[in-house]
């Protein structure tokens, strides 16, 4: 066989291969994909088999699939109908992005798919608007896209100032850690010299507290004595008949007892002077009237007065002029006193000042000492009480979550408004939520601070805020914050979903954490 034989032979065999292969790729049927099914799930319902619910529970002749009614319990043999409760329709949406809607939506009259694949039966006519609803989301995306592209340069920023921050508080902790230990050490310098200087005092004081206490007696007893004797000269004029006992109705006679001032002393009020009894003599009544009666005896010079007989024999019978007498001591104090009675009201006689023990010389310059040293403890207590709240402050900022990497710590110590027709609101990361009425009323706290809260997947999308003020008859306030990427700190929204519970927006670059290459994926994958 020569060459040309050769290769006559060897393209007729090639051409057979061809011609089998295209016989044979032409003669297979490529497999109908059923109504509401996703393409991802077409190998699942193979028209040449029986169909296996997707749970498992059973297998069904395939002609059964979409037949309207519902032989799996999941449903999963009726993706292209309504029959099953709880099933899934999927719609292919091309141009736009597919989608699933909840079976019961199929053949309802209502095109939910924008393809309008859910609506097949005849009843109404969709039309397909895919590429429309995708252009805008396109536009959408690509504007979000470049948002993300600008704002990763300055959530990078943001990370870097944050770091900064970090590192600077780590310097600040270690300063101030060693400071303590001398603020410290000077506290407790201070505090030996307290109590040396203390003790001093006390040593030197002791004299002039004895000496003192021995005068507040004399006094005391003093007073006792004053007190006695008014108490009997005040008895001798109540006593109008001279028989030593203090009656009810010697009480009666009496206008400065009418406690309620309504012109006249009444039996009730008279017992009361007497501690309920009939009549008292003069122990008893120094133990049980004086007391009551006391306060009202400046008022004595009011009392009702028997008037006079002519010719009345008036030797044993107290004159008016007795009866209104001051007395002994009491001058000048019921003059002062009556200035302050046109009112009628109770008046009380003031305590005499109390003397001042004088000190020695020495003794002043230890109190002085002993000041000096407590006043000096006293700073240095101050002192080290604000460096331990500087350090708590600073300990509870570097253990706070500033995002992976401290992109959010710049935040902390700002706060961000958001104004309405009533009220302004308040955003302070990290710290409350606020709303302050414009009418001038105090602001109410709607949460403190409490954690990020968003998915797994995106923590930092979330903030949370609870335990705020008290809702009048109902729960604490708490607020969400939705945190999204923006070109700028600040808060776009806010509402109130549900009684005592907020809803904020707020758009910072922190939260830019996305690259463009990313959101251009995204927008590739919703298409």
């Amino acid at each position: 066989m020569n060459l040309s034989d050769f290769l006559r032979f060897f393209n007729l065999h090639l051409l057979f291969l061809i011609l089998y292969f295209i016989g044979t790729g032409q003669s297979k049927v490529e497999v109908p994909r059923p109504r509401g099914v996703s393409l991802s799930r077409t190998g699942l319902y193979d028209p040449e088999k029986n169909f296996t619910c997707l749970d498992g529970s059973k297998s069904i002749p395939f002609n059964q699939v979409n037949d309207d009614y519902c032989d799996c319990q999941d449903g999963s043999d009726e993706p292209g109908t309504s029959a099953c409760y709880g099933g899934t329709f999927h719609c292919p949406n091309a141009e736009y992005r597919p989608e699933n809607i909840p079976s019961y939506r199929v053949n309802d009259g209502v095109c939910d798919c924008c393809d309008g694949t859910d609506e097949y039966s005849g009843v109404i006519t969709c039309v397909d608007n895919c590429l429309e609803v995708g252009r805008a989301a396109r536009e959408e995306a690509a504007r979000i896209a470049e948002l993300y592209k600008a704002g990763k340069q300055l959530r990078a920023d943001l990370a870097q100032e944050g770091q900064k921050l970090k590192n600077e508080k780590q310097q600040r902790l270690n300063e101030l850690k060693k400071t303590k230990e001398e603020a410290d050490k000077v506290k407790a310098e201070r505090e030996e010299l307290k109590k040396l200087a203390e003790a001093a005092e006390s040593k030197a004081l002791e004299y002039y507290n004895q000496l003192e206490e021995e005068q507040n007696a004399k006094r005391a007893e003093l007073e006792a004595a004053q007190d006695k004797e008014q108490a009997v000269q005040f008895f001798k004029r109540l006593d109008t008949n001279g028989d030593s006992y203090l009656t009810l109705e010697e009480v009666l006679a009496r206008k400065c007892f009418d406690k309620n001032r309504d012109g006249q002393v009444t039996e009730d009020e008279a017992k009361y002077f007497l501690n309920s009894e009939e009549q008292l003599d003069l122990e008893g009544y120094l133990e049980k009237a004086w007391p009551q009666m006391k306060p009202y005896r400046v008022l004595d010079s009011d009392m009702d007065i028997p008037p006079k007989v002519e010719n009345e024999p008036t030797e044993e019978a107290p004159t008016e002029a007795d009866d209104l007498a001051p007395l002994e001591g009491e001058e000048e104090e019921e003059e002062e006193e009556d200035e302050d009675t046109d009112d009628q009201e109770q008046v009380q006689q003031e305590e005499p000042p109390k003397p001042q023990v004088e000190y020695d010389e020495a003794t002043k310059k230890l109190i002085e000492l002993a000041s000096q040293a407590r006043t000096a403890f006293t700073e240095s207590e101050n002192d080290v009480r604000q460096i331990n709240t500087q350090i708590t402050d600073i300990e509870r900022s570097l253990t706070q979550d500033f995002g992976r990497e401290e992109e959010f710590a710049s935040l902390e110590g700002q706060c961000f408004e958001y104004e309405d027709h009533e009220y302004t609101y308040k955003l302070c990361p990290f710290d409350k939520t606020l709303q302050v009425p414009k009418s001038g009323s105090m602001e109410i706290t709607l949460g403190r601070w409490s954690e990020w809260d968003g998915p797994e997947e995106n923590k930092y999308s979330s903030m949370l805020y609870t335990n705020g003020q008290n809702c009048w008859n109902g729960p604490n306030r708490t607020t969400k914050v939705k945190v999204s990427c923006g070109i700028e700190n600040k808060v776009t929204s806010v509402a109130e979903p549900n009684r005592c519970e907020y809803a904020f927006e707020f758009e910072t670059p922190a939260a830019c954490k996305e690259s463009s290459q990313q959101a251009e994926n995204d927008l590739h994958d919703e298409l």
